[in-house]
């Protein structure tokens, strides 16, 4: 019975590879500031449905460029309290720029980072990964379907959970792509209804291998195919 229990539970490996698969799936046909509000403004409202803000949880959220401006930010709860005591703290945004610095130097989400670690055992200094940062799942890098060089902005969030984070990030980042799609694909029909030329989107780009050459992937798909 605690065998077949143990099983059911994904090893690091597995949610390394799960991990690196969405980010080769979810991609943007294109994303400005006006795509960053709303995305930020439903990962807002979809923790403050959630049993963990019910609970007394906080958020905090940011969308940044690559280059390091800030499209959105924004605290869900209280940041002190009269009482001495609050959701978030003043160490939830130092948590999430350590988090966003590992996507911008490795191209990888940090929920990948911290998984493919375990996975191999090896330190952040042994991947390469140097500075200030905080190796914690939460920050998701976009990208563009036709841009292989890098991700373009870093959406991050951070409550304290790194796999409940990665999930809340992914699952928002995914239901928006597919009501963008959903929007494009009733464009189309309309504009073919009207007998208009449309012009057909570009393929989506398969998953980029991490140009950091101090990042071993390899090992990883070493280590899962074991």
């Amino acid at each position: 019975m605690f065998t077949s229990f143990h099983a059911m539970i994904p090893s690091d490996a597995e949610l390394a590879s799960q991990a690196l698969t969405e980010e080769g799936n979810y991609r943007f046909p294109s994303f400005s500031a006006s795509d960053a509000v709303t995305l930020g403004l439903s990962l807002r409202k979809r923790f403050r449905a959630s049993s963990r803000h019910s609970k007394g949880k906080g958020l905090v959220i940011s969308i940044q460029t690559v280059a390091g401006h800030t499209l959105f930010a924004c605290t869900v709860g209280d940041l002190g309290h009269p009482a001495g005591v609050g959701d978030v703290s003043l160490n939830s945004w130092t948590s999430v720029e350590g988090m966003v610095g590992v996507v911008r130097q490795t191209g990888h989400s940090s929920y990948y980072v911290e998984k493919s670690m375990s996975a191999m055992g090896k330190s952040a200094k042994q991947l390469g990964i140097h500075g200030d940062h905080i190796i914690h799942g939460g920050a998701f890098p976009i990208w563009l379907d036709n841009a292989h060089c890098c991700p373009i902005a870093v959406v991050a969030c951070y409550s304290g959970s790194s796999q409940e984070d990665h999930h809340l990030v992914v699952t928002t980042v995914r239901d928006y792509l597919h009501k963008i799609n959903k929007t494009e694909g009733a464009r189309m029909s309309a504009s073919s209804a009207l007998g208009t030329e449309v012009q057909m989107p570009l393929p989506s780009v398969p998953i980029r291998e991490s140009t950091v050459s101090s990042y071993q992937r390899v090992q990883v798909r070493q280590f899962i195919s074991k």
